[in-house]
């Protein structure tokens, strides 16, 4: 490995803030997660308001919800090595403003250009700046209870995508699409004002005089380095896969519930994130726990435990996909949700197992850039083929890709992981 990228212990860097300050920060910061998330989701909800007031076509809706992702994948590396460089509180501040202002206007859309725009790039973008600079702030203000602090941020994806479905719905049924995005864009533009008078502008976490090699550290760099190690690819497309379902499914599901089982929009829009989500918030605590107890002694645990989660996920995709029967469904939501979760649980830790510490950051941003530029064009594609084979048939296919996953995380665990981790 590049010497110019050994490290060794330092002292922090950050001013020791009280503890009524760090939980202060946790929840502004969870919110802002919320609404992270909750943005992102709102259109699917209200996507067959859209189609029809609009006249937009499946595909056309799909690639709006591709833009999204697509643009997030491009950005996030850049968001993970900007973190590193600069205040987070400006980085965190300004991009919640961004995807909030870009979500108000997104009501005011009439065509797919300005939807592709506004809800794709603009949405996209403001988001990619948040996830790095935020797991980054948390951390180092909660060293002594980092795994607590995290575990408590994430919990705000499960809320903020069950409740948008919820919220989004409703509003979105009784005064219009529109107002749904009106409704949070408003809520992001407040807590984004909020944040910046709350949080104290900080140093970033790498000092420019302890570690002036690192602050020289590129993305070619990382890539260089980390494309030795056959387990990052298998661990990059295996998330690729995952994002590939996730997104595919976030995208279709309310529709796909209206149009089978003819729910109202709010409870399509409740229903079809309501159960996965209940089931992944209890997998990740479940899959981290079931990780932890072996890692001590096996490190490839917290693969192994992946591997399963998307093996044992996969026939409950195509059992939510094809029964006929609305409890079913729900039953089937719950346990991809809940195995979903096993693999969730370690996706960060595991890329740690086999990635030196002064890159990780870097190097999970290019992970995330690689998954979701491919699993981007789930969406797209179902939208697609769901004129001619349906949503149902679209929506099974997607547990082919667990598997895959599965299969690729298998490879690494028998053939790379012991050598990877050992250089």
């Amino acid at each position: 490995m590049n010497k110019s990228l050994e490290i060794k212990s330092l002292p922090s860097t950050s001013p020791v803030f009280p503890a009524s300050y760090r939980w202060e920060l946790l929840a502004l910061l969870w919110f802002a997660f919320f609404l992270n998330q909750a943005d992102r989701q709102i259109f699917s909800v209200v996507l067959p308001l859209i189609r029809k007031d609009l006249g937009l076509t499946d595909a056309e809706l799909g690639l709006i919800a591709s833009a999204l992702v697509w643009t997030y994948g491009l950005l996030v590396p850049i968001a993970g090595f900007i973190g590193d460089r600069y205040s987070r509180r400006n980085i965190l501040g300004i991009s919640l403003l961004f995807w909030s202002l870009a979500t108000l206007s997104t009501g005011f859309c009439t065509t797919l250009i300005q939807f592709v725009l506004l809800r794709g790039i603009a949405t996209g973008g403001g988001e990619a700046f948040y996830a790095p600079s935020a797991n980054s702030l948390l951390s180092e203000h909660h060293s002594q209870n980092k795994s607590l602090a995290l575990s408590i941020h994430q919990t705000a994806v499960y809320f903020g995508i069950i409740l948008s479905g919820l919220i989004a719905g409703y509003v979105g049924e009784h005064y219009g699409w529109q107002r749904a995005f009106f409704l949070f864009g408003s809520f992001g533009v407040i807590l984004g004002i909020v944040f910046f008078v709350r949080v104290k502008k900080d140093t970033p976490a790498i000092a420019k005089e302890l570690l002036p090699d690192t602050q020289a550290v590129s993305v070619a760099q990382v890539a260089r380095i980390i494309v030795k190690k056959p387990t990052v690819w298998m661990l990059t497309l295996a998330f690729a896969c995952m994002v590939f379902v996730n997104v595919g499914y976030l995208t279709w599901m309310p529709s796909f519930l209206a149009e089978k089982f003819g729910q109202s929009l709010t409870e399509a829009g409740f229903t079809s994130l309501f159960y996965h989500h209940v089931g992944a918030f209890l997998g990740v605590l479940m899959g981290a726990k079931i990780a932890d107890s072996f890692a001590k002694t096996k490190p490839q645990s917290r693969l192994i435990v992946q591997a399963l989660g998307l093996l044992l996920g996969a026939p409950f995709i195509y059992l939510m996909s094809v029964s006929l029967s609305p409890s079913v469904t729900y039953v089937a939501l719950f346990c991809f949700g809940l195995f979903r979760g096993w693999y969730d649980s370690n996706i960060v830790a595991s890329l740690y197992e086999v990635v030196a510490p002064q890159i990780r950051s870097s190097a999970y941003g290019l992970m995330l850039a690689c998954a979701f530029l491919v699993g981007a064009t789930s969406p797209f594609l179902l939208g697609i083929l769901k004129p001619t084979l349906g949503l149902t048939t679209g929506l099974a296919s997607l547990a082919g890709f667990y598997v895959l996953g599965s299969g690729l995380i298998a490879t690494a665990v028998v053939w790379f992981f012991k050598h990877d981790k050992e250089t």
